[in-house]
């Protein structure tokens, strides 16, 4: 009986052994046995467990700024470290990794053409959260958008406009495009609106009209003081700037708007013209 017993589990082991030496074999040079891919899945496990261990850890002590920009680098990162442990599992369960590379070397470049931009996108994003030159919450312009960051993802930062529509944008433009963050030194902007007087106007009463309306409004701050500038003698006009500072300056189109009603009405009020360009025009008769 126990000479049965013992065989029968001798047999479960060659069994087991022959199924875990059996091999998916894809060329000449390229194969893998079951016991190599359960040690691929087992390494992907483990690596999954403790890079969630690492993670965890590592941001426990953390802001929560701070812990946000970590998790965002680090899944990146966590990504480039799977692909190094299925490479090297691969390696130690006997495939030759080499000839895998060589016998799909032309499919690799042609998914290396195709996913070219999405790199970019991932390495800019990388660069985005290490540099800091953008956060949550500034007011960015890009390719004469403007948004108000809402997050910055894997791939593509996200930006809601004063319209509430959402911009997505591609990380990558970040590094081949001028970007101009509005907050980058605070929520305070310096805005203007600029109109043009005919000459022969007062320009003292029009600089005295220009900052008590500017003063008046009720989103412009009161100090630094709003400031008018005497810009230029244009072909038609005396031009000039009103300048204000703003803590919002994500609705500053309607500042502006509020701005120049308030001068149309005041100059009529006044009788200051707003000039408009003119061309005289002689008609000589032939003799």
């Amino acid at each position: 009986m126990q000479d049965q017993i013992e065989k029968v589990a001798n047999n479960i082991v060659d069994e087991a052994i022959s199924i875990l030496d059996y091999s998916f074999t894809f060329s000449e040079k390229i194969s893998i046995s079951v016991k190599g891919l359960i040690f691929i899945i087992v390494a992907l496990m483990l690596s999954t467990f403790l890079l969630k261990l690492v993670r965890k850890v590592s941001t426990r002590n953390m802001p929560k700024n701070d812990q946000l920009k970590f998790v965002g680098v680090f899944s990146y990162l966590k990504w480039f470290v799977y692909l190094v442990i299925f490479l090297v599992g691969m390696h130690t369960s006997g495939v030759n990794v080499t000839a895998v590379f060589a016998a799909s070397a032309a499919l690799l470049i042609g998914v290396g053409l195709a996913l070219q931009t999405l790199f970019q996108d991932i390495i800019s994003g990388i660069f985005i959260l290490v540099d800091q030159s953008v956060h949550v919450g500034d007011i960015i312009e890009l390719e004469g958008k403007v948004g108000r960051v809402l997050d910055i993802r894997l791939r593509t930062t996200r930006a809601v406009t004063v319209d509430n529509k959402v911009l997505v944008i591609p990380n990558h433009l970040y590094l081949t495009n001028i970007l101009f963050n509005w907050t980058e030194n605070g929520t305070e902007t310096r805005e203007f609106v600029d109109v043009g007087v005919a000459y022969g106007s007062d320009v003292e009463l029009v600089k005295s009209i220009l900052l008590d309306i500017a003063k008046a409004q009720p989103t412009v701050l009161k100090s630094p003081a709003p400031m008018v500038l005497f810009t230029d003698f244009a072909d038609s006009s005396l031009n000039f700037r009103v300048a204000f500072t703003l803590i919002d300056s994500f609705d500053v189109r309607f500042t502006q708007s509020n701005i120049r009603f308030e001068i149309d009405k005041a100059f009529k009020q006044n009788n200051i013209v707003i000039p408009f360009p003119q061309r005289d025009v002689h008609v000589f008769k032939a003799k």
